[in-house]
């Protein structure tokens, strides 16, 4: 392990240009759920059904909001872990830099994330379904599922829901700066989830720089990457240390 931290942090240190990308693992580290594993998984077929899709939050609007609205408290009380703090650190040595996370719970922004891209929205804000205007979340224990300001309609979590495209314009600017960027570095994804898994696979594939931070190697040949074996709030600290401060 230790010489594949050296040979990480020297391409992180000699890099113009990094993109990271982050997925449930980095949160995971602050207490909060991950995606389909493990005993508090988030999306179980209940859940999926309900709230999951635009379909299911229309017709359980009101469980539905509740059920966001929970998910987002948790969210906003759990803290940034050392490897949010980390990925900051490296935003802050490296000239030209992006984050491209998976993850809708803002801690990347807490921790003082600047070039971010939140390519699955965030439960920061609210979204009309009717006329996709954006607004502050409304506060906290509504008696009914919320409604727009503008134009009356239903309000939804400016998430990316199941069955829905990507904002455009972000996933350009991402998979651009994964194009042409001298290290993308890979955190707590699982390589699975579209189109986020193409950003890293893509690039492993055509032989360009790639480290990955994860307990697991999935979606991906270890002979393609530089694989850190681990907890990316135990990792990515040491990766910084060895980059620039040794």
């Amino acid at each position: 392990m230790t010489d594949t931290i050296e040979r990480a942090a020297t391409l992180l240190r000699d890099a113009e240009r990094v993109v990271v990308v982050t997925g449930a693992g980095v949160s995971a580290e602050s207490g909060l759920p991950t995606f389909r594993t493990g005993t508090d998984q988030l999306w179980g077929g209940e859940n999926l059904e309900r709230y999951g899709n635009p379909r299911g939050f229309r017709t359980h609007a009101a469980d539905a909001w509740a059920w966001y609205e929970a998910r987002r408290d948790r969210a906003m009380t759990a803290m940034p872990n050392a490897a949010h703090h980390a990925i900051v650190e490296i935003e802050r040595r490296v000239p030209r830099f992006h984050l491209v996370t998976q993850n809708i719970d803002g801690l990347h922004s807490r921790a003082g994330s600047i070039g971010l891209l939140e390519i699955h929205g965030t439960l920061a804000r609210a979204r009309c379904f009717d006329c996709n205007q954006v607004s502050e979340w409304p506060a906290q224990n509504v008696t009914r599922p919320p409604h727009c300001g503008e134009c009356g309609g239903l309000l939804r979590p400016d998430v990316v829901l199941f069955e829905e495209p990507l904002d455009t314009e972000l996933l350009e600017e991402a998979f651009a700066a994964a194009a042409w960027c001298d290290v993308l570095l890979s955190v707590g994804t699982s390589h699975v989830v579209q189109p986020a898994a193409s950003l890293v696979i893509d690039r492993a594939r055509r032989g360009q720089p790639v480290i990955v931070v994860n307990p697991e190697l999935e979606g991906l040949d270890e002979r393609d990457v530089l694989f850190l074996d681990g907890r990316a709030g135990e990792i990515l600290p040491e990766l910084v240390s060895a980059a620039w401060t040794k």
